[in-house]
């Protein structure tokens, strides 16, 4: 009898998610990705990086949420943390967007790759609402099972105090609405797509505005600069 492989995260998530990976959706899922396999058909992000979310920032560490769609679709993109790309990737319109609003926000330089593992170390949790896709297929993997888990994350999220959630477009909003405004900070803006970017992602000012909320609750502010 083959043992069952520990999914890739922090041991402080699988604590509370381990029964999760029990229950009938998460065996639909896993039936459903065994079959795209078998089709032979390229899935991102590699096996080894869907929870990288989850093993980058420990759930104790948590102090922003920035909730995504699901992972990039072209190869060599996805990583596993929403909005990020590897770093010998080229950056992503919607992730070059986010880079002029800190720029523009905080006065700091542009940053030279998409590799966001700097903000998942600092506590900022970069969760897609769907950790899979089909290679060339956006929403491939949308509604089949990954959105009850991911709820179950915020959900668990949501029990703590004095986190900051940044949802940026209708679909990010959406998946926070049962987000407690008494416990947390919630921003919201237009999603960064150049489609969008323009209606008021611009000028949100949601990284000065979570760094002076951190600052007020006592915690060490995000260092949004990606290093080198």
């Amino acid at each position: 009898m083959t043992q069952k492989k520990t999914p890739n995260m922090h041991s402080s998530w699988l604590n509370v998610l381990e029964n999760e990976f029990k229950k009938p959706y998460m065996s639909s899922l896993r039936d459903f990705l065994k079959n795209e396999k078998s089709q032979n058909k390229e899935i991102f992000p590699p096996s080894e990086k869907t929870f990288s979310a989850l093993r980058l920032t420990p759930l104790e560490s948590v102090k922003v949420v920035i909730i995504g769609q699901d992972p990039y679709h072209g190869k060599g993109q996805a990583n596993g943390l929403a909005f990020s790309v590897d770093r010998r990737t080229s950056i992503p319109p919607s992730l070059t967007n986010i880079y002029k609003e800190i720029s523009s926000d905080l006065k700091l330089n542009t940053p030279n790759h998409g590799d966001l593992s700097d903000w998942a170390r600092q506590g900022v949790l970069l969760l897609n609402s769907v950790l899979t896709v089909e290679k060339g297929n956006p929403a491939s993997h949308a509604n089949k099972g990954w959105e009850t888990f991911t709820d179950k994350i915020i959900e668990t999220l949501n029990k703590k105090k004095n986190l900051v959630f940044l949802l940026w477009g209708s679909y990010a909003q959406k998946k926070g609405l049962n987000i407690n405004p008494n416990l947390h900070l919630i921003l919201k803006a237009p999603h960064p797509s150049p489609l969008s970017v323009h209606r008021g992602f611009f000028g949100c000012r949601h990284f000065s505005l979570t760094n002076e909320y951190l600052r007020q609750k006592g915690k060490k502010e995000v260092d949004w600069v990606i290093k080198r």
